[in-house]
């Protein structure tokens, strides 16, 4: 079996191999080819963490993968992530276990993709201004993702602890992005000037106000993937001309401000216009006009993992990059 860590990912597969490799995957889901059981949740509320089980079966390519990934918020204070992930590749043929990899950089790197591919479907060519709220781990993924398919000329992060927002700009300049970036306080401002807005946070309450949203404007939601949590208001859902997701079994389980909207009784899961891979394969529209205000919804699923982590295994071999061990 084949071990791959973090830096050796990093080193092989890029942003555009992930967004080429989750377009072939959601093709293949539209197709009826992935076999995706719902995920398990384990909560550990001493801790305000989780734990998710994740398997998935690509009967095309014929490999089945489960994911497992432990998110505890408090790790960083003990000097730990707080996103901790392994995957494990296997043959479909015949059982053979292929591969153990790293699989928080990938959980990044999927979910990136994903907000990469619907704000090529959803947000205006023209877009040029990125707003970013909260720039914890997740969030660097999602920026390289809006990178790869538009020309973003200013990012504006906003994050309860501005120290942190400065530190991720930073971190974005050390790794070859020159775009210019301000931290902002006021996230009414910031929201008032993006014309797509990532929000990668745990938070139970919405981040931004949709009064304060433009005419045009695209959303990426991936940051809440619980019932009790809520990144975008119950204002933005009703004044969205497109909600789109990434797998709609998840997000009516685990969305909670789709949840919310719908307990209320003022929006329903049919308005959701369709599923990402619907508008990849050109069953859906994705933008039809410059004033459509656009909410691509991610919660994951197993089969995403399964996708980068195909790709990961095939670059692995061919550059002969990880550790064989017997098992």
């Amino acid at each position: 079996m084949l071990v791959v860590n973090e830096k050796q990912i990093q080193q092989l597969y890029k942003m555009t191999d992930a967004i080429h490799d989750i377009a072939e995957m959601l093709k293949a889901k539209e197709a009826g080819k992935i076999n995706n059981p719902h995920r398990i949740v384990l909560d550990f509320p001493k801790y305000e963490a989780s734990a998710l089980y994740m398997p998935s079966a690509d009967l095309v390519s014929e490999v089945s993968a489960v994911k497992i990934v432990t998110i505890f918020p408090g790790n960083p204070a003990k000097g730990k992530p707080t996103t901790q992930g392994i995957l494990l590749l296997s043959d479909a043929t015949n059982g053979e276990h292929l591969a153990m990899i790293n699989a928080s950089y990938l959980t990044r790197l999927r979910t990136g993709a994903l907000s990469g591919i619907a704000t090529d479907l959803l947000a205006r060519n023209n877009s040029r201004i990125l707003c970013v709220i909260g720039t914890g781990a997740m969030a660097f993924e999602q920026v390289l993702g809006v990178l790869a398919v538009r020309n973003i000329e200013k990012i504006i992060l906003v994050n309860r602890t501005l120290e942190k927002a400065q530190a991720f700009g930073e971190k974005l300049r050390v790794h070859g992005v020159e775009i210019p970036f301000i931290v902002e306080a006021d996230v009414a401002k910031a929201v008032n000037q993006a014309d797509i807005i990532c929000c990668a946070t745990r938070s139970n309450e919405p981040v931004f106000n949709g009064s304060d949203l433009r005419p045009g404007t695209h959303i990426n939601g991936v940051g809440s993937y619980l019932p009790h949590m809520k990144e975008v208001d119950e204002n933005t859902v009703l004044m969205t001309d497109k909600i789109v997701v990434d797998d709609l079994a998840g997000v009516k389980d685990e969305a909670g401000e789709l949840m919310y909207a719908a307990n209320s009784g003022k929006w329903s899961f049919e308005d959701i216009h369709g599923q990402l891979g619907e508008l990849v394969i050109g069953k859906k529209a994705g933008r039809q006009d410059q004033e459509e205000i656009t909410f691509f919804k991610s919660v994951g699923a197993a089969y995403f993992d399964l996708a980068v982590a195909k790709g990961v295994y095939a670059k692995a071999k061919e550059a002969g990059v990880g550790v064989e061990v017997e098992v």
